[in-house]
């Protein structure tokens, strides 16, 4: 029989402070219940630091961009500058020009603040574009991550609009020609132009209202949609569990990798100030943004040379590279598609194809399942090379928007270069998808080929009739299991042309799932059956024993199998030059 004794009051220990405090703060929040939340596991690997890195510059945005607004007047009220910089005494200006060159000469540390809030952008814009490209590479976007690919894909054109707003807020002659060709992508967009213009412009350009209208956009509607999306973003990873790539001990069902606390904190922290002493050594060293250039912005005059920041330059591009042309339908109205083909259509079509890939990939496998493994890029060349090609497409346009620059620099013509990139917009997509799908089977080959014949060893061998081969050694177990776990996705099988005598009601469909699943999955190089990799297996164990048997023959002298006589062959091959 057992009994429990109360131990006195007098023999009992008083708390210490900090545990009466986490009591209390327990007592009141409820703390204690979000423990499991220490020991999540985070996974471990190089490619998962771009989405840190975006972070972690929203972060000092924030931080810097709350330090700007003390001294920023966001207002095109007229006045005259009397500053320290001699060069612009007496200008007119706007108030938001005089603030900003006020901020970069006279403000204590200004000028690097604002380099740093700069810097910041253009790295967290960057580190997004490289965060997407890296999901849809690795296939992290299937079920259940769909809704999380849409609120991180909104969140890239977020930043993106977030980034061009601030970067229009100087009321610089630079900034000032990107709003101007803002407003005339507006005005071309059929219908509603000339209303989104009255909204984002308060009336004709320059007008009085847009720079604070676009302050507004900037300090609170769009970092208020960042923060909340951003937000639900990380709730979902935190609730979907991190992805991984395949290993030894890796499932749909686990997770192998480092518990937030105290490991991934450890490095995270580490990580954080790593990033931002990077972004303040660029925003003390690397000059970037030099209103005082510039100059203030004038309608009737354009800075030679003027290039945006590199995340719009594929707009610029587009519209210096398509024809201008324009018509006029009854009614009078002048539809201008030498500005609505390439700064609202092309950017529309490209968001729409990236923000709904992952839909079209689960319809034409009609695959429901949940992946929380992710795919090498090889293992899916149609994918890896669409988004190579796609990738490719941005930067032809890209360096279209600096075709002045490159015909300056490097004394050529410009209409050469205009017309190479409308060539290029074409030709250059299409080779690279080409190449990198002709790439990714071969490295499939190549995996193929080290889990049947083993890695090179580096060790020269005298065969009997004093031929020369190299010995191959089996893979690493984590390796080859690597290789060997992979899904080979199939293609749908053709759909039959009729029922029971009745025409398939549903063919037209079934045909063209049929045909993407095709073009999506179609020509993958196989994986070695169990049979094939038993006999590879025994192989290697054999010729790691340091024998080399004739070809034809097994060790044990009996006539070997066609599979086993074409690795001997193969082997054979590998003379020593």
């Amino acid at each position: 029989m057992s009994r429990t004794e109360t131990t006195p009051q007098s023999a009992r220990t008083t708390a210490s402070r900090g545990e009466r405090i986490a009591d209390w703060t327990d007592g009141r929040l409820g703390i204690y219940n979000f423990r499991f939340l220490i020991r999540k596991v985070f996974p471990d690997h190089w490619s998962f630091m771009f989405g840190e890195i975006a972070l972690y510059s929203f972060v000092m945005l924030i931080l810097t961009g709350i330090w700007l607004t003390f001294f920023f007047e966001p207002s095109m009220a007229e006045t005259v500058y009397h500053g320290t910089h001699a060069p612009l005494e007496g200008v007119r200006m706007s108030q938001a020009y005089a603030s900003t060159v006020e901020i970069s000469f006279e403000v204590r540390g200004g000028l690097f603040i604002r380099q740093l809030h700069h810097w910041s952008a253009l790295i967290m814009i960057g580190a997004l574009c490289l965060h997407t490209l890296r999901h849809l590479l690795t296939g992290s976007f299937r079920n259940p991550r769909e809704a999380n690919w849409l609120i991180g894909f909104t969140l890239l054109i977020l930043v993106t609009l977030e980034g061009f707003f601030g970067y229009s807020l100087p009321d610089d002659l630079l900034s000032g020609t990107g709003l101007r060709i803002a407003e005339g992508v507006t005005l071309a967009i059929p219908l509603v132009g000339t209303y989104l213009q009255m909204f984002l412009f308060g009336g004709e350009f320059p007008g009085t209202d847009a720079i604070p209208r676009l302050y507004s956009f900037h300090i609170l509607l769009l970092p208020g949609l960042i923060v909340a999306l951003l937000t639900v973003h990380l709730i979902l990873i935190f609730y979907h569990k991190h992805t991984q790539f395949r290993g030894p001990a890796r499932t749909e069902n686990n997770v192998v990798g480092q518990p937030l606390t105290p490991h991934y904190t450890a490095k995270a922290g580490g990580f954080f100030f790593l990033v931002t002493g990077v972004l303040a050594l660029l925003g003390g060293i690397a000059q970037i943004n030099p209103v005082w250039v510039y100059g203030p912005y004038r309608a009737d005059l354009i800075s030679q040379g003027s290039q945006p920041d590199w995340y719009m330059g594929f707009l610029e591009g587009a519209l210096r590279a398509f024809p201008a042309w324009e018509f006029v339908i009854p009614g009078g109205y002048t539809i201008n598609l030498g500005i609505l083909i390439p700064a609202v259509v092309l950017p529309t079509l490209m968001a729409a194809v990236i923000a709904l890939w992952p839909f079209l990939e689960a319809w034409v496998t009609g695959d429901k399942r949940e992946h929380h493994l992710l795919d090498r890029p090889r293992d899916h060349p149609t994918r890896t090379a669409f988004a190579c090609a796609f990738v490719a497409l941005y930067l032809v346009l890209f360096f279209g928007g600096a075709n002045d620059i490159l015909a300056e620099r490097f004394h050529l013509s410009l209409n050469a270069i205009t017309w190479a990139v409308r060539i290029g917009v074409f030709l250059v997509p299409a080779a690279t998808y080409v190449i990198t799908k002709r790439i990714c089977l071969g490295l499939q080959l190549r995996d193929r080929d080290k889990l049947l014949h083993g890695r090179e060893s580096g060790k020269i061998v005298r065969l009997p009739h004093g031929e020369f081969v190299e010995v191959h050694e089996r893979l690493e177990r984590g390796q080859e299991y690597a290789l060997l776990s992979k899904e080979t996705p199939e293609t749908l099988p053709v759909p039959a042309p009729e029922r029971d005598g009745v025409p398939n009601p549903q063919g037209r469909g079934e045909m063209v799932r049929y045909r993407l699943s095709r073009w999506l999955y179609g020509g993958q190089v196989a994986k070695p059956t169990p049979q094939e990799m038993q006999e590879a297996l025994e192989h290697l164990a054999h010729s790691s024993n340091g024998h080399a048997s004739p070809k034809g023959l097994s060790s044990n002298g009996h006539r070997e199998t066609g599979r086993q006589h074409a690795l001997e062959e193969r082997e054979a091959d590998q003379e020593l030059r």
